[in-house]
């Protein structure tokens, strides 16, 4: 049993290392250019412009006042 359980903690770290090592974009939500190594707390900036999807269909005044609100806690006032 302990033999096992040793092998199954192997094989999960051996594939935790192998994932950790692979590469990805780590800055999900941020288009080119946003983020980096200067961005300490990891937010983007506000608009259509910084996302990394790119310009949704339509974008409203409220969904913009709603992007620049974010990480606040409280929504924009002209809801």
């Amino acid at each position: 049993m302990l033999f096992k359980t040793a092998i199954v903690a192997a094989l999960g770290y051996v594939g935790y290392r192998y994932f950790k090592r692979q590469p990805g974009n780590s800055e999900a939500a941020f288009a080119t250019g946003q983020g980096g190594e200067g961005n300490f707390s990891q937010v983007r900036d506000a608009g259509p412009h910084a996302m990394a999807d790119g310009a949704p269909q339509s974008w409203s005044k409220v969904d913009q006042r709603s992007d620049e609100s974010f990480p606040a806690s409280d929504p924009p006032s002209t809801y």
